[in-house]
């Protein structure tokens, strides 16, 4: 299947989006609906976008990301951060694990460091 395809797949369990908004969210990562290649074809930074796409599509109130960035290319970075502020900006409350200092300068609100999952230092507002 196509990416189109995959997530149209997707939005038909619960049947809330239509084709319009699949497209408006490829577009918005970055990957062409009108692109029909497998995704078993994509590469592994179009793999990302298209699961980026998939956590935003339907407007979730809660979003969770886990190192969202990797295998994203620059551009396909600043289509990310672009995307998460809208979707703060809409209200969604979204939590992030990252390594990349500047995701979480530029994104992050509260930050938690852990490791060996456990908290090490309590949050610190940004």
């Amino acid at each position: 299947m196509s990416g189109f395809q995959t997530l149209q797949t997707l939005a038909a369990i619960r049947n809330k989006i239509g084709k319009a908004e699949i497209q408006e969210v490829l577009d918005r990562v970055g990957l062409d609906p009108q692109d029909r290649r497998a995704v078993a074809k994509y590469s592994l930074g179009m793999k990302q976008r298209l699961a980026i796409a998939q956590a935003v599509m339907k407007k979730p109130a809660l979003i969770l990301l886990d190192e969202p960035t990797n295998a994203l290319d620059q551009e396909g970075v600043v289509r990310f951060r672009r995307l998460i502020i809208e979707e703060k900006t809409r209200g969604a409350t979204i939590i992030l694990t990252s390594h990349i200092k500047e995701d979480i300068e530029v994104l992050c609100d509260r930050v938690i460091h852990m490791e060996e999952g456990r908290i090490v230092r309590p949050p610190q507002h940004l």
